[in-house]
């Protein structure tokens, strides 16, 4: 009896661990420096959730920010096209500029309510909209775990790699 209840809570922990899947680009993100100067846009939210793209674009800039970039940010103007992003970057003289979009933002339903996030960012040099670094993830987390927590991390693990 032990055993078998040893084996289901082993089972439990494994099933119920959060889960993370990455895909990026070879190419890191580019050193932080005085010319490092990066154009952030709000990140085009494709879910359900109210206001996901400036919540998680709020996450974005202040990890940005804490790794030293200088940013100019635009948390209220969504782009329509990678042309409209380069342009105003260039009106800005931004080196680089970063867009994305918002697949999940949520939280799952069940017994727990586990939080779910997907999302994608792009890096492009402004220059010539040259795709520099992108990265695409997905996380979810405990059910007493949060949105905000959850996306952090992944937004972390994101710009890591």
């Amino acid at each position: 009896m032990k055993k078998l209840l040893l084996l289901i809570t082993i089972a439990f922990l494994f099933t119920a661990c959060s889960t993370t899947a990455l895909i990026n680009t070879q190419n890191q993100l580019p050193s932080t420096d005085n010319t490092t100067n990066i154009s952030l846009f709000e990140l085009n939210n494709y879910t359900d959730t109210p206001r996901a793209g400036m919540r998680a674009t709020n996450l974005v800039e202040g990890i940005l920010l804490a790794r030293g970039y200088k940013l100019n940010t635009h948390l209220n103007q969504k782009v329509d096209s990678l042309e409209d992003a380069q342009n105003s970057a260039q009106e800005e003289r931004s080196k680089y500029f970063l867009i994305g979009g918002i697949s999940e933002w949520r939280y799952k339903t069940g017994i727990d309510g586990e939080p779910a996030v997907s999302l994608q960012l792009s890096l492009y040099r402004t220059q010539d909209a040259k795709l520099i670094w992108s990265a695409t993830g997905s996380d979810s987390d405990w059910g007493n775990g949060s949105i905000g927590s959850t996306a952090q991390k992944l937004i972390e693990q994101m710009m890591n790699k």
